[in-house]
Parts: structure tokens; sequence; C-alpha cells
């Protein structure tokens, strides 16, 4: 009976693998998609060129080969015209391999991945969430196929294109006037002047029975 409870102690000191977080990470574990792996694959081969290489097969091969940043600011740099991450270098020293992974990210910021779709650095380099990182790279994927710029290279299908923001230009006397009609259904007509004004801008005509 002492050795039972000797031997569950030793398991319960082993921390994080164990008891509640070892049940998270196993939903976590969960969400990581083998298929989804080799098609991202795939993308970053074609997207970035032979000299990427290509990982083993399975989620610690996908995470060894892009722990160390350079593969993700390969990626990014092909992705944008202006190479933002300007020194890509290879190095066996955690914090070199992290400083390279926040480039990736801040860029992919930059380039149009919400919040939301961003994993964390110790998600990658610590290998806590995977999954995550799948989906940032999905949400890269999906920006550089609607951004249609000849950026992306590979398979667009593979991608959801994401709804483009419906933008109109108006003119500075439009914005004007909308700027008057808008300060007099605040109740102020300060600068307002009501020539030309669309009947938006009209005070309603309360009508005696």
């Amino acid at each position: 009976m002492a050795a039972q409870v000797k031997g569950a102690s030793t398991m319960a000191n082993k921390g994080p693998s164990y008891g509640m977080s070892r049940q998270v990470q196993d939903k976590i574990e969960q969400k990581y998609d083998p298929e989804l792996e080799v098609r991202l694959v795939e993308w970053i081969g074609t997207q970035c060129g032979s000299g990427v290489g290509k990982p083993e097969a399975g989620k610690l091969g996908f995470q060894a080969w892009l722990k160390d940043g350079c593969v993700l600011c390969e990626l990014i740099n092909t992705l944008c015209k202006d190479k933002p991450v300007k020194k890509i270098q290879s190095s066996s020293m955690a914090f070199k391999q992290m400083e390279q992974i926040s480039q990736f990210l801040n860029a992919a910021e930059r380039y149009g991945v919400v919040k939301t779709d961003m994993f964390q650095t110790v998600d990658l380099w610590e290998g806590k969430d995977l999954a995550a990182v799948q989906r940032t790279l999905m949400a890269l994927g999906s920006i550089a196929v609607t951004k249609d710029d000849g950026c992306f290279h590979g398979d667009p299908n593979c991608f959801f294109k994401k709804a483009q923001e419906n933008r109109r230009d108006f003119s500075d006397g439009q914005l004007k006037e909308g700027k008057n009609v808008i300060g007099l259904q605040m109740g102020s007509n300060k600068g307002a002047s009501q020539s030309g004004m669309t009947g938006y801008g009209r005070p309603r005509q309360i009508m005696n029975p």
C-alpha cells in the first residue's frame, strides 16, 4: 500500500502531464489536425521553395520544423513585398528562436491576421498549443489569397477567402455635407447650411389635425 501511495505521489509531482492539466492538454491536442498539417506543409514548401525542407510527419516533427522561427520568417517574407523580417538566422539559442517567432507574429499581425487568430510564442516553442499554430497559418493563407497581389503561391482552394471590407470613397464636399447632416441630427447646427441638404437632414414636419 505504501508503495502505491509513493508511486501516486511521484506521478503527481511530474506536474502538467497529470491530473486536471493533463485533461486540458488532451483537449488541446484533440484540436490538432494531422490532415491540416499535411496541407500546411505542402503550402509552405510551395510558397517558400525547397530551401525550407520538410518536417517529419506528426505533431512533434511539425513543431521541430517551425520552432526556431526561420521557416515562419521565410514564409511571411515571401508574402510581403517589403520583406518585414530583415535578418533570418538559424540558432540553437532559445531566446533567439523565440525572438524570431515573435518577429513573425508581429509581421503577421501587420499583414492582417487578427489577434484572436494569433498563437502565442510558447504555444509553438514549448508545444503548448500547436492547433493554435495551425489556426494562425490558415488565417495567414486566407489573407494572402484574399489580397490577390501576386505574392501567394500554392493552391488557393486550400484556404477560405476572407470577406473584404466594402470601402467607399467620398469627395470632400460629400464628407462636409455628411458632417452637417450629423450635426443637425445631434441638435447642433454650427456651421451647417440647409442649402442643398438631403431629406435626411430636414427637420420632421408635424402637422396639426
